[in-house]
């Protein structure tokens, strides 16, 4: 068995629902992060503002009811809540295998949906670290997968002047906070 210090960080991919050709990263970041930690790296390798409600979905086949997200949500959850302060990836992982999926609601009016794979464990230390990608992320507040599919076909204007959708350059992804942090972000 591996020792924690060689499995110290975990491989992520995610990938927007909705969207093709898709739009996808894969990033890794330390398994000792908080769920809100993690949110603030999607955030970041997908190129969002930070600015809208998140929360993460799992649970047991189709039926993704456990949430795990900001407090206050915990009463329009109909399964398991989690505090995104407190859980870690570590803790949510466990000894479960690897590949593991879920789901991450960012801003629940134009809903957003990325799937989150926990891919592998792996070594090294530091702050996240991007690893891949393709394909622009949507403008914010664009009006979800539905409007961005019609822009991208033509059938509805770009709000964004000089939004390109196929670029996505690894080193203009910038992990550091887009707004003020609160306790327990990156």
């Amino acid at each position: 068995m591996a020792k924690a210090s060689e499995t110290s960080r975990v491989v992520v991919k995610v990938f927007l629902y909705g969207i093709q050709p898709q739009i996808w990263r894969r990033f890794s970041i330390s398994s000792e992060v908080t769920f809100l930690q993690l949110s603030d790296a999607i955030q970041a390798v997908m190129g969002w503002d930070n600015k809208s409600p998140h929360e993460f979905r799992h649970g047991k086949g189709k039926r993704l009811t456990d949430v795990i997200g900001p407090v206050g949500l915990e009463d329009q959850t109909a399964g398991e809540f989690q505090d995104e302060t407190v859980l870690t990836v570590a803790a949510y992982i466990g000894r479960k295998r690897l590949p593991m999926r879920m789901l991450y609601r960012y801003d629940f009016a134009d809903e957003w949906i990325h799937e989150i794979v926990f891919e592998k464990l792996t070594g090294g230390e530091g702050g996240p670290e991007v690893l891949g990608g393709e394909r622009a992320c949507p403008p914010e507040d664009f009006g979800g997968a539905f409007a961005y599919m019609r822009a991208l076909h033509g059938d509805a204007e770009w709000m964004n002047p000089g939004y390109d959708p196929e670029k996505f350059v690894i080193s203009e992804v910038s992990f550091a906070p887009k707004r003020i942090p609160k306790k327990g972000r990156l």
